[in-house]
């Protein structure tokens, strides 16, 4: 398989969820002003609105946090990564990947517990809808085993970049946006 395909491949993908995620919020917003057009002029309300929007927050965050990562949009705070040469950086990328791989996979083991008492329980919302509370965590959870995923593609293919000796690719997979100039600089192109 070829490094850059399965780079561009994983970016696809994430650009493709994180579309679908800017579709599902639109459509909450759009749900969120008819019910207030609605409310403003008396004819009632829709019911339910912010119940339904606030699981669309939490699915949306969950899974829009692997194309952030794909995209280099965390928030980094790139001081001490900045002053190190790019072995060093190097260390620091592949650390924060495998950091936010053991974090997405905590939450992932702890969401499916939770998941697991409420497909047991059989609990319910305690609001009008009486939404079954499984399928807003299901697709929370979703998102969450979706980062742990994605991390772990980005964590090994930056990997597979350093062994073949591409460490401006690995830097454009893994480092803050803007360090892959400096890297691709001191390499005189990279691989």
């Amino acid at each position: 398989m070829d490094l850059h395909r399965c780079c561009h491949a994983l970016r696809r993908v994430n650009r493709a969820v994180g579309l679908a995620c800017g579709a599902v919020l639109v459509a909450a917003c759009v749900m969120i002003l008819v019910e207030i057009v609605l409310r403003r002029i008396a004819f009632g309300l829709i019911g339910g609105t912010d119940e339904l929007s606030g699981y669309v927050m939490a699915a949306v965050a969950s899974w829009s946090a692997a194309y952030a990562l794909i995209e280099r949009a965390h928030i980094r705070i790139d001081l001490v990564h900045r002053q190190l040469p790019g072995p060093g950086r190097t260390l620091l990328d592949l650390a924060s990947l495998a950091t936010l791989l053991a974090v997405s996979v905590i939450i992932t083991v702890y969401g499916w517990r939770v998941l697991d008492k409420t497909l047991t329980s059989g609990a319910t919302a305690n609001t009008p809808l009486e939404t079954p509370l499984w399928i807003p965590q299901t697709l929370w959870l979703a998102g969450w085993v979706w980062f742990a995923v994605s991390s772990a593609a980005l964590l090994g293919l930056t990997c597979w970049a350093l062994l073949r000796g591409a460490r401006a690719v690995a830097c454009q997979l893994a480092g803050p946006e803007g360090d892959e100039t400096a890297e691709t600089a001191s390499q005189g192109g990279g691989a």
